[in-house]
């Protein structure tokens, strides 16, 4: 797919206006209720939380939720530490974002080069990293990678990142795909760490500076960054243990950590309040509060599925209807999208209802053993029935 071709040739200037009308979308929504959403149902999430925190699903949680960009339920529940010593959740805890580092910071990066005409998505990954270019991955495009179809094993080994972020990039480099390129859509987190170096090749800059130049710092998120410093520690949610210590404000993934931290896949800390306006941003057409950062066709392309079938239906970077999709929950339609996290982190989005739903959890804290699927569901549930679905 070229996107030049495609904001010349394919783009009506009345499709931009409304994000929410999504070429993708194959089921018929039912239309969210006009007016503010139903206070009375919103207050369910409090019991549902209490009944996961009691379950040992989460020591706690942050949900925010918003509607037509207001905030409209936002509370901290329980605790963000139990051991050693106990600490409350807050509403400002810095959380181990996870793979919502893939729709943060990558994709978005990715875009924004796209729009500047740097990279193109239908090009191969191998025109821009001729290393990565062997073993059948010729052929593997920008798109295709955003997808999750490029064919790339879900983790390689790790004892393949124990020697370096040079050598891991190697291994990554001769890696042969595990299924024909572009035939189906296979979660990878390898095929985001080739999606970070690539950000970093063609702008020149690490991943992290670039998302911190281009997006964070642009949009006021004051709160998000990779490897926060050591005294934002504190207000970081721990996670369980990593050689008999703590994993507090430092990645729990085991390949970002040898990576340094700093990885396309993940790595990325923030707060409830810092993705809101990062999912305004997105919800309003790639500009917030006066800064742009994308254009309104590379949203448009995010959040399109494409020709992806049901059950495999990725933007370029959102979830939109995979096995993924569990925050969803029952009631908004397909043609919302979102992303979860390993940590416990979830956002989804409803462009039709124009509602946020922002659930931040460690639900690995303390023991590795939270569960948090079925609070993602619940919570998605009640909201999309608060809104009037």
């Amino acid at each position: 797919m070229d996107f030049r071709a495609f904001l010349a040739h394919g783009l009506p200037a009345l499709v931009v206006l409304a994000i929410g009308l999504l070429p993708g979308a194959r089921q018929e929504p039912g239309k969210p209720a006009a007016g503010e959403p139903d206070r009375t149902v919103l207050a369910r999430i409090d019991q549902l939380v209490e009944q996961a925190i009691g379950r040992g699903d989460c020591p706690g949680a942050v949900v925010l939720v918003t509607h037509r960009y207001r905030p409209v339920w936002f509370k901290a529940y329980g605790h963000r530490q139990l051991r050693p010593v106990p600490e409350l959740m807050t509403r400002d805890t810095l959380f181990d974002m996870a793979s919502l580092t893939k729709v943060m910071a990558t994709a978005t990066s990715v875009m924004i080069l796209i729009d500047r005409g740097r990279i193109a998505l239908d090009d191969p990954v191998a025109r821009y990293l001729p290393e990565f270019g062997t073993n059948g991955k010729e052929r593997i495009t920008v798109e295709q990678l955003l997808r999750h179809r490029g064919g790339l094993i879900p983790d390689n080994p790790l004892r393949d990142y124990r020697h370096g972020p040079e050598e891991a990039w190697r291994r990554i480099c001769a890696l042969r795909p595990v299924y024909p390129v572009g035939e189906r859509f296979k979660y990878t987190d390898v095929g985001y760490i080739v999606l970070g170096k690539l950000v970093e090749r063609v702008s020149g800059k690490p991943l992290d500076r670039f998302a911190h130049e281009e997006i964070f710092d642009p949009l006021g998120m004051k709160d998000t960054m990779f490897c926060p410093p050591p005294e934002l520690h504190s207000r970081c949610a721990p996670a369980d243990r990593r050689n008999g210590r703590w994993i507090r404000g430092e990645v729990h993934d085991p390949r970002a950590y040898l990576l340094g931290g700093v990885a396309g896949h993940a790595g990325l800390f923030s707060t409830a309040t810092d993705t809101a306006t990062f999912a305004h941003m997105i919800l309003a057409g790639g500009s917030w509060r006066g800064r742009r950062i994308l254009s309104e066709g590379a949203v448009r392309l995010m959040v399109d599925p494409g020709d992806t079938p049901h059950g495999q239906m990725r933007g370029l970077g959102w979830d939109i209807d995979t096995g993924y999709s569990g925050p969803r929950g029952e009631r908004f339609p397909v043609g919302s999208f979102g992303h979860t996290g390993f940590t416990g982190t979830s956002l989804w989005i409803d462009p039709e209802s124009r509602t946020v739903v922002i659930i931040l959890t460690n639900r690995l804290h303390p023991d590795g053993k939270g569960d948090v699927r079925r609070l993602r569901r619940e919570i998605a549930t009640v909201v999309a029935e608060a809104v009037g679905y």
